[in-house]
């Protein structure tokens, strides 16, 4: 498995762990062990859990957590008048919220692949419309966080 495919699986794994924080108020540890030994790359009633790469999970998940103060205000002011971060449905915050710190703090991932890769996060749990809010939301903040790079005349990158 490639390790961009691993990359992928954390990026799944890191929205539903964030997701599981939020609804059932389990602290970072708790999680860490809960996913690291039941989901990531196991077969968990059915379903497949691909390997992800567990260095970068826990680093985007540690991080979220960590500049969550910083990042939600972000998010907020780019999110349409009237629905502030806390009205947006739980998974959709988790996307959102592992999006925006990466587009912050891991400048190591072209901003264009980290946005293409929350919308695939996004279209495997909502309808297009999300999809495509996710996309409007992080293309935004990376033009707020990383102007240069997306700038039209700068070298593209491949991921």
């Amino acid at each position: 498995m490639s390790r961009a495919d691993q990359r992928s699986a954390a990026r799944l794994a890191i929205v539903q762990a964030l997701y599981q924080m939020d609804v059932t108020g389990k602290g970072i540890n708790e999680i860490l062990a809960e996913f690291e030994s039941f989901w990531i790359g196991r077969e968990v009633e059915g379903d497949e859990y691909k390997p992800a790469e567990l260095a970068f999970f826990r680093d985007i998940l540690a991080g979220v957590l960590k500049e969550q103060r910083i990042i939600d205000p972000l998010i907020d002011r780019t999110l349409a008048e009237g629905w502030p971060l806390k009205r947006v449905e739980a998974v959709m915050r988790a996307v959102l919220r592992a999006g925006a710190y990466e587009l912050k703090v891991r400048s190591d991932v072209p901003a264009r692949v980290v946005i293409t890769e929350y919308v695939a996060v996004a279209s495997a749990f909502f309808e297009r419309e999300e999809a495509g809010m996710t996309n409007a939301v992080l293309d935004r903040l990376a033009r707020q966080l990383r102007p240069r790079e997306l700038d039209e005349k700068a070298p593209r990158f491949t991921a």
